[in-house]
């Protein structure tokens, strides 16, 4: 994992020793590496650039919205692919150029869409008929022309998880082709919309690249199609899914994702977007916590953490897997043995692993849970009125804090008294 390793028999983010930040902020903690972060990135745009490509790349914001994220890739040329209106005042805010920013999702409101307008977003993803008819009337409303790519569901089972697969018929997001011809009609009749770009996404955490031959090669042949009838198509959107290895998958490379998509788009004369997300982030951030407790019951040993599902939500939500790495390196061939990690939050479902093989661990150590830059603060809740996990982000020997953690007097502010219970 680029950016977390053990020096001394110490866990490292970058040059920091954890520990030290354990100390500093307290825990939970996620912790960030700009390293690794600035490292992914610059591959994936080098693999499209050994491909002859130069692609727009719009981070996926929905992986990981903190504003040093988000402005660590505006920094190195990155636009946004973003799914509210919160997450185009945080691209913005985040020195993302509004002409770098698509907008995609299935549920726009009306509101959203006249902000997004009003920025200059370079475009709009649009889903479905009644998206698109909104679409219009804010175009109406304001007297524009409103760019717009469709999103195309290509019925390919992208072979992930049922909760993050997309690109199935039977999933809300995209245009159906069998509806197609009544989605240009409406186009046709619509001046205000303006018929750019097709797109695609099939789902996240993807971990074989025939899924994403078979979704961009019928993307590519529909592109030619309707370049042939005449709609003045400029761009094809890739979306993005591009898996990492939690566990023992092996992801497709940057490399084998780019090969693909140039196989696809040859003799194309158009634009490139890709939206990657998850591939970014997700090994760039760890959740340190502390053990709070050993508990050894009658059929098995609990590890109870200061952490809990409030902070990472994956392995209840998805039955997710997230290595667990002691802040202090185990001695070579310590002994391992089972033990579930959970959490102190009074739900069966408050864990992080079950019967992980684990060395001998005792309350006070730290732990950290790794790849958790993906989906992980930014599904954080205060459930049980407990603040979410403080951030902080590491480049070097530097280290500074990123979302500091909310106390308690700030937590309880945000609710207020209606006047009859404060007369």
């Amino acid at each position: 994992m680029k950016g977390f390793t053990y020096r001394g028999g110490r866990l490292h983010a970058d040059a920091v020793e954890l520990d030290v930040l354990a100390e500093t902020y307290g825990t939970p903690l996620y912790v960030y590496s700009a390293t690794a972060l600035e490292a992914a990135y610059d591959r994936f745009q080098a693999a499209f650039r050994s491909q002859g490509l130069l692609p727009l790349i719009c981070y996926a914001m929905k992986a990981n919205s903190n504003q040093a994220v988000v402005t660590t890739f505006a920094q190195r040329g990155a636009g946004a692919d973003i799914v509210s209106e919160g997450e185009l005042h945080r691209a913005l805010a985040a020195g993302v150029a509004a002409d770098k920013i698509v907008f995609a999702g299935v549920g726009k409101t009306a509101g959203e869409i006249r902000a997004a307008l009003k920025a200059g977003i370079y475009r709009f993803n649009a889903e479905s008929l009644p998206e698109l008819e909104t679409l219009a009337a804010v175009a109406d409303e304001a007297g524009c022309s409103l760019p717009v790519a469709l999103r195309i569901n290509p019925d390919v089972d992208a072979k992930t998880h049922e909760k993050i697969a997309t690109g199935k018929a039977e999933n809300k997001f995209g245009v159906d082709l069998k509806i197609l011809p009544e989605v240009l009609e409406l186009i046709r009749q619509r001046p205000g919309l303006r018929l750019c770009g097709l797109a695609v996404h099939i789902g996240s955490q993807l971990v074989e690249i025939a899924p994403y031959r078979a979704a961009f090669a019928c993307l590519a042949a529909l592109y030619r199609d309707l370049k042939a009838e005449g709609w003045p198509l400029e761009s094809l959107d890739l979306g993005g899914g591009l898996g990492i290895s939690y566990r023992d998958e092996t992801p497709p490379t940057p490399e084998a994702y780019a090969e693909a998509a140039a196989a696809a788009v040859a003799g194309l004369e158009c634009d490139l977007i890709c939206e990657p997300g998850r591939h970014l982030v997700g090994a760039a951030g760890i959740l340190l916590a502390k053990i709070l407790y050993v508990k050894q019951g009658s059929a098995r040993r609990f590890l109870i953490l200061d952490a809990a599902m409030n902070d990472l939500i994956r392995p209840t939500l998805y039955e997710a897997w997230h290595e667990l790495l002691p802040v202090r390196q185990p001695a070579a061939g310590a002994p391992l043995e089972p033990a579930d990690v959970v959490g102190p939050i009074c739900e069966s479902g408050d864990y992080f692993a079950r019967a992980r093989p684990l060395p001998p661990l005792a309350a006070g150590e730290a732990i950290a849970l790794s790849h958790a830059g993906a989906y992980g603060a930014v599904m954080a809740s205060t459930y049980n009125s407990r603040p979410p996990a403080a951030e902080v982000m590491v480049r070097g020997g530097d280290f500074s804090p990123v979302r500091p953690r909310l106390d308690y007097a700030t937590l309880i502010a945000r609710d207020c008294l209606p006047e009859w219970l404060r007369r």
